[in-house]
C-alpha cells in the first residue's frame, strides 16, 4: 500500500495507515492480556475464599468426630487424605507459577501488558518440542491428584470423582481444525504468560472446589443419613444420676431428637409393657433397687413405613447409701500453694446443691469447681467446711484441713537448662536467664528481671533484664576456655502475682566450651 506508482503524499498517507492498524492490533493485545490479569485476581480471591471454607469445613468435622467417633471418623480421614492431596497439588502449581514469573521484577508482577511472550513456561515445560523434565514431573503431578483423589471419594461419591477425572484429563485434545494435540501443549505452548498463569490459577481452584463439595457431600450426606430413624438411639435420662436405697427411681426414655410428633406402638422395660405418657418419651417410674448398678433394658417400637422399627433400650443406673460424709479433693494434691490459684473440686454424693466456705476459696463456675487463694493467708492450714441439703430434706456437713505451703525455690537456668550447663560462649552472650520450678503441680510463669554475673577473675556484674549486657558480654569475653561462670542471685516474679515473694533462686553454672 505504501508502495507503486503512487504520489510521495498517498505514500506516506498510507504509511501512516498501516502504523495506525498496527497500534489498534497493539492495544488490543494489551487490554486482553490487562483483562487475563484482572482475571487471575479474581480467580485467585475465589480460591482464598474456597480455601477458609474448606478449613472451616474440616475445623467442624473434626470437632464432630470428636465428639462421635464412631460416626464422623472415618469422614474426617477421608477429609484429611483429601485435603492433603489438594495442598500438596496446589502447593505444586504456585511453584510453578512462581517458576514461571521468577525473572519479573516486583514492579512488574502487576504489569500484566509485560506478560505479553510464552518463552519463560515455554523452555521450562518444553524441549525440542516434547515435553521437559519439569513438564513431565507437570503430568505426572495432575495424574497423582487425580487418581489420589478418585480413590478417596471414587466409591461413595462418583460424581464428584467423574467431575475430577474430566476436569484433570491429560489425554490429547483434538483442536479446533481437528488435528490431535498433546494436553500439555494444547493448553501452554506458546500462550502468553498471563494466559497461562492464569490458567494454574484456575487449576488450584477447580481443585479447591472439588475438595469443597466432596467436603459438602460428606457432611449432607451424614445429615442425611442422621435424620432417618433408623440411626437413633434410645437415650435413659434419669432424674438425677444416683438414688438412694428405698427411694423409687424416676426418670424419662428419650431418642437422641425428640420428635413431638412421634407415636410409639409399644414400649417394653426391664420385661412389662410401659404407656407413652407424652409424645415421643417414655415416662419410667419404678423401685430402684438395691445398692449397685442397676440395668434398664427393652426396646421402643413404632411405626415407619409398612414396617415396625424397634429400636433396642440399653442403660444403667447408680443406687448409692445416703452419705453421711462430703467428699472433698484437691485437684492437684493434698495441699494448697500460697501464690497460685488452687483448684479444688468440693461434692456430696447425692446432693445436687453444697455450700463451702474458708479462707481465700470462691467459686469458679460448673458444679463443684472451686478456686482458693491462700497468698495473704499467715497460717500453715486451711479448713474447709461443706454443708448439703438431702432431697429428703435431710442436712449433712463435714470438713478437711489442708496443709499451707510456699512455692517451692525456683531454679535458675539458661537456655531453658538448669545446674551446671556446659556451651560455647557465643551462644551464652544471645542466651536468655530464666527460672522454673522442676516437678511443680502448677504451670506457672517465672519472669526474671535481674541477676548477677560473674566470671573468675573479674568483678561480680549486675545485670538487668533477661539477657546479658554490655558489661557482661565484655567480661564473658575475656573468660577462658572450660571456665565457669556463675549466674546467682537471679530476681523472679511471679507473672500476674508480682506481690509474692517468691524464695532464692537457685544459681545456674555455665561451662564455656571454646
Amino acid at each position: 500500500m505504501a508502495s507503486g506508482k503512487q504520489s510521495p503524499r498517498q505514500k506516506m498517507i498510507n504509511l501512516m495507515y498501516l502504523v495506525f492498524i498496527a497500534m489498534m492490533a497493539l492495544n488490543m493485545s494489551k487490554e486482553v492480556l490487562t483483562a487475563f490479569g484482572n482475571i487471575n485476581e479474581s480467580l485467585a480471591e475465589s480460591n482464598a475464599s474456597v480455601t477458609e471454607r474448606n478449613i472451616a469445613a474440616l475445623a467442624g468435622l473434626a470437632t464432630k468426630a470428636e465428639e462421635q467417633p464412631a460416626k464422623y471418623a472415618p469422614l474426617e480421614e477421608k477429609a484429611e487424605r483429601l485435603h492433603a492431596l489438594t495442598t500438596d497439588f496446589t502447593a505444586y502449581i504456585e511453584s510453578l507459577k512462581a517458576k514461571a514469573l521468577e525473572e519479573k521484577e516486583a514492579d512488574e508482577l502487576q504489569d500484566y501488558e509485560t506478560m505479553d511472550k510464552s518463552a519463560e513456561l515455554d523452555e521450562y515445560l518444553f524441549s525440542s518440542g516434547e515435553p521437559s523434565e519439569a513438564g513431565k514431573e507437570f503430568l505426572a503431578q495432575i495424574e497423582q491428584y487425580r487418581e489420589g483423589v478418585v480413590n478417596v471419594i471414587g466409591e461413595e461419591y462418583p460424581d464428584i470423582a467423574a467431575e475430577v477425572r474430566r476436569e484433570f484429563s491429560t489425554e490429547p485434545v483434538v483442536d479446533g481444525e481437528g488435528v490431535e494435540r498433546p494436553w500439555l501443549s494444547y493448553n501452554f505452548e506458546g500462550f502468553p504468560l498471563i494466559a497461562s498463569i492464569t490458567k494454574l490459577t484456575q487449576m488450584q481452584g477447580d481443585a479447591k472446589s472439588a475438595e469443597n463439595d466432596a467436603l459438602s457431600s460428606m457432611l449432607s450426606g451424614q445429615l442425611i443419613s442422621d435424620v432417618s430413624l433408623t440411626n437413633y438411639e434410645a437415650i435413659v435420662i434419669p432424674d438425677k444420676t444416683a438414688f438412694f436405697s428405698g427411694e423409687e427411681f424416676t426418670g424419662k426414655v428419650v431418642l437422641g431428637r425428640v420428635d413431638p410428633s412421634l407415636r410409639f406402638e409399644n414400649v417394653i422395660i426391664n420385661g412389662n409393657e410401659v404407656e407413652s405418657t407424652q409424645a415421643g418419651q417414655v415416662a419410667l417410674n419404678f423401685p430402684a433397687g438395691n445398692v449397685g448398678e442397676q440395668q434398664i433394658t427393652g426396646e421402643l417400637q413404632f411405626q415407619e413405613g409398612d414396617s415396625i422399627v424397634r429400636i433396642p433400650v440399653s442403660s444403667s443406673y447408680a443406687v448409692i447409701p445416703k452419705p453421711n460424709s462430703a467428699v472433698i479433693s484437691a485437684d492437684k494434691m493434698n495441699v494448697v500453694y500460697r501464690g497460685v490459684a488452687n483448684p479444688m473440686t468440693i461434692s456430696i454424693p447425692g446432693v445436687g446443691n453444697v455450700s463451702a466456705n474458708a479462707p481465700g476459696l470462691r467459686a469458679a463456675g460448673g458444679a463443684g469447681n472451686y478456686i482458693m487463694d491462700v497468698t495473704t493467708l499467715q497460717a500453715r492450714e486451711v479448713t474447709i467446711n461443706v454443708s448439703g441439703e438431702l432431697p429428703g430434706g435431710e442436712n449433712v456437713s463435714d470438713s478437711k484441713t489442708f496443709r499451707v505451703r510456699d512455692i517451692p525455690r525456683p531454679v535458675g537456668t539458661v537456655r531453658g537448662e538448669d545446674g551446671t550447663v556446659r556451651m560455647q560462649r557465643q551462644n551464652l552472650e544471645i542466651s536468655t536467664i530464666g527460672a522454673s520450678l522442676p516437678d511443680f503441680e502448677f504451670d506457672v510463669d517465672l519472669r526474671v528481671t535481674g541477676f548477677k554475673f560473674r566470671v573468675p577473675g573479674q568483678p561480680t556484674i549486675q545485670v538487668r533484664g533477661q539477657k546479658l549486657d554490655q558489661s557482661a558480654i565484655g567480661a564473658l569475653r575475656r573468660a577462658g576456655r572450660g571456665e565457669t561462670i556463675q549466674i546467682f542471685d537471679v530476681e523472679a516474679q511471679l507473672a500476674g502475682n508480682s506481690g509474692y515473694k517468691l524464695k532464692q533462686v537457685s544459681p545456674v553454672l555455665v561451662e564455656l566450651t571454646n
